[in-house]
């Protein structure tokens, strides 16, 4: 027998041998059992800048994706009246160039979301009017050649492929009209591939039963005139590893959803409930005023941890899902959520803030931005608590019971002060706006990358044990990251991993490269 085979079956045994072990200890227990023999193993964790592209301004390059096949890489470009996807050459990362183009204002809307699976290219087209049915089309990706146009929900605005490739899932946000006179129901779409793109459109009115005791538990159920039904907006979707289960983020209701693929049901909802920005771990900058100056402090006030972005990693059979808590608001000329805290609307209870005139002053609380919605708990017209918008933070959480496992606290924010990347003037709103995650194996360890819209950067951490993130890296990329593509060793195209960020604010795709 070869030496390497015993170093191998060694290997094996040894993972045998600790499958009895915690299911999730803090040593080194959990992040022996999660990790994988593969021939990567010594691929540095470590990420320097390969190349970068620029393919427009304002609303380009905001999702990217990639085939492994045909080295192309796949933009959404949506600048200056383009609809559009854009085809970049990605065989040299250093040296990207656009091809060509797929023009998609021939179908319908924007291009909201592209995604790629085994040569296909699926792509979330909103109709031209929004609040209609959008379609999911699905793209030969070497010719570019149409293979199948899906009806869907309204406002397809997250596409994803199942990882075994049988389901195309699309998340149907289903915003109302400006005027809020017509707002569809937020949908989730699971299209068959093998019974020829069949797809069934699922709802949430099955839920509306259950709305007092999802309220109770954190659930944001608000609008004029809308049901249950049309209150939810699905915005992100993340699919388990064997593909059974999706995970869809509900982000201005403050909850995630759970979807059996196979049955094509969703089977809850799993309320996220409201961060404490009292608690010390969670001091943050609540003020745009003075300007560019930042202070960490306590104060009175709760965040909603609305994600954005998500993405599962499974470990022992629990799946932890990992959340980008950005934050959103309901903000149309027919209805507005939004007030300032020095609003003269905006008046504080007496008894549960003693200190009302001091917090409204613009250095304190009065720029913070907070929902009307919440906060008047016995209903007499004031403000017995305040919920501001998003967690600025990214959250871990049990899939199966919705269980919060670990938040990030501050240190997004923290850490984007450090690099002297953090907008001051967003301090008001939502702080570093963490919009998205991914999840890409490196070596033997999980790395999780949060990309900050408002930092205009990219933290990179180790998730190898899911309970205790490490924080590796900064890295710094185009104005307002929104997409970000992990392409594993193995499918890149210079046997390194790559991660891929798409900027919408400048249409700037930035590539990164280990070491």
């Amino acid at each position: 027998m070869k030496k390497n085979q015993l170093v191998a079956i060694g290997l094996v045994l040894l993972l045998a041998c600790n499958e009895k072990g915690p299911i999730l200890s803090d040593g080194e227990n959990a992040e022996l059992k999660s990790a994988k023999i593969n021939p990567n193993s010594q691929e540095s964790s470590t990420f320097t800048l390969s190349g970068s592209i620029d393919i427009g301004d304002i609303g380009a390059a905001e999702i990217s994706a990639f085939d492994p096949a045909t080295k192309k890489l796949f933009v959404v470009n949506n600048s200056s009246g383009n609809n559009r996807i854009e085809i970049v050459d990605l065989i040299d990362p250093s040296s990207p160039v656009v091809i060509g183009n797929i023009n998609t204002a021939i179908y319908g809307g924007l291009v909201n979301s592209v995604s790629v699976n085994n040569g296909k290219l699926a792509a979330a087209v909103e109709a031209l009017t929004k609040t209609d049915n959008g379609k999911v089309l699905v793209f030969n990706t070497s010719d570019y050649a149409v293979i199948a146009s899906v009806e869907v929900g309204a406002l397809p605005d997250m596409v994803t492929f199942s990882p075994d490739g049988r389901y195309i899932l699309s998340a149907n946000e289903g915003e109302p009209s400006a005027d809020y006179l017509t707002d569809p129901n937020g949908t989730v779409s699971i299209i068959s591939i093998e019974e020829g793109y069949v797809a069934n459109t699922l709802d949430f009115s099955g839920f509306a039963s259950q709305e007092g005791q999802l309220k109770s538990q954190g659930l944001r159920i608000f609008g004029p005139g809308a049901t249950f039904a049309n209150n939810i907006e699905p915005e992100y979707i993340a699919v388990s590893e064997n593909s059974k289960t999706a995970w869809v983020t509900l982000q201005e209701n403050n909850a995630i959803a759970e979807i059996d693929i196979n049955s094509k049901q969703i089977v809850k909802i799993l309320p996220l409930g409201f961060k404490n920005y009292n608690n010390s771990e969670n001091s943050i900058d609540l003020s745009d005023k003075p300007s560019n100056t930042v202070n960490f402090g306590t104060w009175p006030v709760y965040g909603m941890y609305q994600p954005d972005g998500i993405a599962v990693l499974s470990n022992n059979n629990v799946p932890f899902v990992f959340t980008a808590n950005e934050g959103d608001a309901r903000e149309y000329s027919g209805f507005s959520e939004i007030k300032r805290i020095n609003n003269a609307a905006v008046v504080l209870d007496p008894a549960a803030f003693p200190n009302a005139a001091t917090l409204k002053l613009e250095a304190n609380l009065g720029r913070l931005n907070i929902t009307t919605t919440l906060g008047d708990k016995d209903g007499d017209g004031d403000f017995d608590e305040l919920y501001s918008f998003g967690a600025r933070s990214f959250s871990i959480w049990n899939g199966l019971t919705g269980k919060q496992i670990f938040d990030s606290g501050n240190e997004l924010d923290q850490t984007a002060v450090n690099e002297e990347n953090y907008d001051d003037g967003r301090s008001d709103d939502k702080g570093t706006e963490p919009e998205g995650v991914v999840i890409g194996r490196v070596g033997n360890k999980n790395l999780l990358f949060v990309g900050m819209e408002r930092a205009d950067g990219v933290a990179v951490y180790d998730v190898t044990n899911p309970v205790k993130p490490k924080y590796l890296q900064w890295l710094d990329c185009g104005d307002a990251p929104e997409g970000l593509q992990f392409i594993q060793a193995e499918e890149s195209p210079i046997g390194k991993s790559l991660l891929i960020i798409s900027s919408e604010n400048d249409g700037v795709v930035t590539i990164f490269e280990t070491l």
